[in-house]
């Protein structure tokens, strides 16, 4: 960057900075940098597309006012995002350039609309042991679809887990290695409209032969035909389900249950849905939540410590949508309300979205409350010692991460000891037991309960 680029955009940062209070100053202008100044046009660098919407939407009053001041009324302002293209360079960072009056391209479009959404890809979604099987089988289907033994692909798990997302990549990886296929993601809702407004105006053929000529079929929330017994839809999906299946093609169906907890659905259905593999998307686990909210950060340019992270990844537990509704609602809550983004911050964000009475307890503070109480340090129940009092102290660290939190046995082990599941099923079994048989013992938990809930 050369010296008249810098002392420029210096210049400019000294207007703004008069005008803007210092929060506001060092969250949206701190981080941008320069790129070039030439022919009247000024272009900026800024970490992610919020960046850049949020400043042109707050902000563009006070920028043209600072160019017109520092390098002249007739200079432009051109902005670049920093994007993520690793799938399409391996990895490397590339830069778009977006002027104050971006023209967006519109996606090209085959004469077949496949209406996947093509911000749901594999890059983005973030793997962990809560979706592992899942997305490695959705990889293998995406390279040889209707060739693997994944056919159909029943996907199932609560909301907000990823199951949309990861039937969107496996459609979008499709279609980059197969740019012939026929790739359709449809919901089950659409489909039953399309379906009746065939029936109304004489046209079923037509809508079967339509879905006939699919290669990928996806169907989003397929327990939405058994609701109201939706016979005639079943049956025609039934048809169009044995077509598909009997010419290769592939099948990938999401839901809110496993099959075999489906109610309304015909048992032929039921059937057929087992026929390749059922797999269950999970809550992610506290490193997959970790995970999520750091790429989430970064994706809208922010660099969230260490500290706010943890807090964030202990306390919401449920689901990947509540985790970036996490970081939307402090982007939110910083920028409008013009404060810094620290732990306090991160508490009140996260005590609105899951509620101070459902707030679950975690793990780091079950630990730290039993070592205070046994006085024993962290790094003793972390070790591998076999000393009657650590051992039995993380036992009753296990014990109380099953009972009070919803974290897997595997991540209870891994966060306490680095032991296994098995190791927390026996440690939850002899404390039951002691608490059963021994009453100083019982004593000493009831004790330990009452601090862990008045935390």
């Amino acid at each position: 960057m050369n010296e008249k680029l810098t002392q420029l955009w210096n210049d400019c940062l000294a207007v703004i900075k008069d005008n803007v209070d210092i929060d506001a100053f060092d969250t949206w202008f701190s981080p941008i940098e320069p790129i070039s100044y030439q022919n009247d046009v000024l272009t900026i660098m800024v970490p992610s597309q919020f960046y850049y919407e949020y400043i042109d939407e707050q902000y563009a009053g006070l920028l043209s006012t600072t160019l017109s001041r520092i390098c002249g009324r007739h200079t432009k302002l051109m902005y670049r995002v920093v994007v993520d293209q690793a799938i399409k360079r391996g990895g490397t960072t590339d830069m778009v350039g977006l002027d104050k009056h971006v023209e967006r391209k519109k996606a090209q479009t085959s004469e077949f609309e496949s209406n996947l959404n093509y911000k749901l890809t594999f890059n983005n979604f973030v793997e962990g042991e809560c979706n592992k099987l899942t997305r490695t089988a959705g990889i293998n289907i995406a390279s040889q679809p209707g060739k693997t033994i994944f056919n159909p692909l029943f996907i199932y798990g609560k909301s907000g887990v990823g199951k949309t997302h990861l039937a969107n990549a496996i459609g979008l990886k499709t279609k980059e290695l197969h740019p012939q296929k026929r790739i359709l993601y449809v919901s089950a809702n659409l489909f039953q409209l399309q379906y009746t407004e065939a029936s109304r105006n004489g046209q079923t053929n037509d809508f079967l032969n339509f879905y006939q000529t699919v290669d990928v079929l996806i169907i989003d929330d397929i327990q939405e035909f058994g609701e109201g017994k939706k016979t005639s839809t079943q049956n025609t999906f039934f048809h169009i389900f044995n077509h598909l299946h009997q010419s290769g093609k592939q099948l990938i169906l999401t839901c809110d249950k496993k099959p075999a907890e489906l109610e309304g659905l015909e048992e032929r259905l039921l059937n057929r849905f087992k026929w390749g593999l059922s797999a269950e998307l999970e809550s992610p686990d506290f490193a997959t939540r970790k995970a999520i909210l750091q790429q989430k950060a970064e994706k809208d340019g922010l660099k969230l410590p260490e500290n706010i992270i943890n807090y964030i990844a202990e306390h919401v537990t449920d689901n990947v949508r509540n985790l970036e509704g996490t970081i939307i609602s402090l982007i939110a809550q910083s920028t409008l309300n013009q404060r810094t983004i620290n732990l306090e911050l991160a508490k009140k964000v996260v005590s609105n979205l899951v509620g101070e009475s459902e707030e679950k307890q975690n793990i780091q503070s079950i630990l730290d409350t039993v070592c205070q109480y046994f006085g024993v340090t962290s790094d003793q129940m972390q070790s591998s010692s076999r000393k009657r009092e650590i051992v039995q102290a993380r036992q009753i660290a296990m014990y109380f991460a099953s009972k009070l939190t919803e974290e897997t046995l595997t991540t209870i082990g891994t966060t306490i000891g680095k032991r296994n599941h098995a190791t927390v099923l026996h440690a939850c079994k002899t404390v039951s037991d002691l608490i059963d048989t021994d009453k100083h013992f019982r004593h000493s938990i009831e004790e330990l309960e009452q601090k862990l809930n008045a935390l």
